[in-house]
């Protein structure tokens, strides 16, 4: 007997990477050697010294019981230190910080948290689409928000209506960016704020890419500037600074009314994360961070080589300044999932085709900085071979 799903789940968009990995797999199983650059699933393992504070916790009786239903303080008073350490901003352990069970999880929640049926919702294009599953659940609306490489790929308010800015309720941002690999600087996130103040938009900041800035510019955080929690709040994760994306450990901090919604909502569906997570997450963003920078200089090198290196064969890209991305603009005559598809069933090489993130990722094809240079380079070498690209 087949039972049929809520409404809610038939609105769901189709999670986008499946049929990547589908296909993915397909070609694995006929025996071919794929180089897998298409999601953006941190290779390296989570540095030894998390995991040995993992194993001494779970031999702490207290962490076998339910956690408290909001997390721990020394997780909470430990999410403050370290935006007091990295950012120089304070935050209220107490009513400024909420647990998540992975970021995914509440950039889908505060959806549910701030809207109703039919509410506005401001959204960039192109952007990680679990964005809209929670949009969708809620039951909003939404008004796209253009990023294309001529406004460096930010959002450019100008064109919003001023019946959409009155309407917004939430406004959804991320930088440095998924998938462009943009950032954004000080004067962006001010003029953000002065936007959401005069026209009572909740932002809600995704800043999974934190860490990751290169060339010696550390990005920037949205509640550094100021005014910032008054409007909204920044969602991080430990899955990208600390390789730690199969521990599930996030948190919301900033507009103390916002974060108790997202709690109250949490109170109703989870019973926090295990102690044992939640001790090893406090220790990774208090202990000596030299493995974060060295995790970026990791990523930094593969930028260069695999940048220098698309470069001498004659496709002609920019350098991200931030994530583990590389934003590649596809050669004439081909769609982005035309060419994403040629270079998995030619070269071998999965990417992730930009207009599964927007509108405006057409034209573009995605691949992560996640693997060796070595199979890097070999994935330049396998692109070089379809003889797609002339050299200057």
């Amino acid at each position: 007997m087949d039972f049929p799903v809520s409404d809610a789940l038939r609105r769901l968009p189709e999670q986008f990477f499946a049929g990547l990995v589908k296909k993915i797999e397909k070609l694995e199983k006929e025996g071919h050697d794929i180089i897998k650059l298409g999601q953006g699933n941190p290779d390296q393992p989570t540095p030894q010294h998390i995991v040995e504070k993992l194993k001494q916790a779970s031999d702490n009786p207290a962490y076998h019981k339910y956690s408290p239903f909001r997390g721990f303080d020394f997780l909470k008073q430990a999410i403050c230190d370290f935006y007091a350490r990295e950012y120089d901003v304070e935050l209220d352990p107490e009513t400024e910080v909420a647990i998540l069970s992975g970021a995914k999880t509440g950039l889908v929640e505060i959806s549910q948290c701030l809207l109703n049926p039919g509410d506005l919702a401001l959204l960039p294009d192109p952007g990680y689409p679990d964005y809209m599953s929670g949009i969708e659940l809620a039951q909003a609306r939404t008004s796209l928000l253009p990023l294309t490489a001529e406004n460096d790929f930010l959002p450019d308010y100008e064109i919003i209506s001023e019946k959409e800015r009155q309407e917004a309720k939430l406004l959804f941002l991320n930088y440095p960016n998924n998938p462009t690999a943009a950032t954004a600087d000080q004067d962006f996130f001010d003029k953000t704020v002065a936007l959401a103040k005069d026209h009572n938009i909740c932002v809600l900041h995704d800043f999974a890419y934190g860490a990751l800035g290169f060339d010696g510019e550390k990005p920037r955080s949205f509640l550094q500037s100021e005014g910032s929690k008054e409007v909204g709040i920044e969602m991080y994760t430990l899955s990208k600074t600390y390789n730690m994306a199969g521990w599930r450990i996030a948190f919301a901090v900033g507009n103390a009314s916002v974060i108790e919604s997202i709690n109250l909502l949490q109170d109703h569906m989870y019973v926090s994360l295990p102690g044992v997570l939640q001790e090893a997450g406090a220790y990774a963003l208090t202990a000596d961070q030299t493995c974060v920078e060295e995790l970026v200089h990791t990523y930094e090198a593969r930028r260069d080589v695999f940048i220098d290196n698309l470069r001498s064969i004659g496709w002609d890209v920019p350098k991200p300044k931030g994530t583990f991305f590389v934003w590649l603009p596809v050669p004439g005559g081909y769609t982005s999932e035309e060419f994403a598809n040629l270079l998995l069933e030619k070269a071998h090489v999965a990417v992730a085709p930009g207009n599964g993130f927007g509108e405006y990722g057409e034209g573009y094809v995605r691949a992560g900085l996640l693997d060796t240079e070595a199979r890097l380079l070999e994935a330049v070498k396998r692109v070089e071979k379809l003889g797609i690209f002339s050299k200057a």
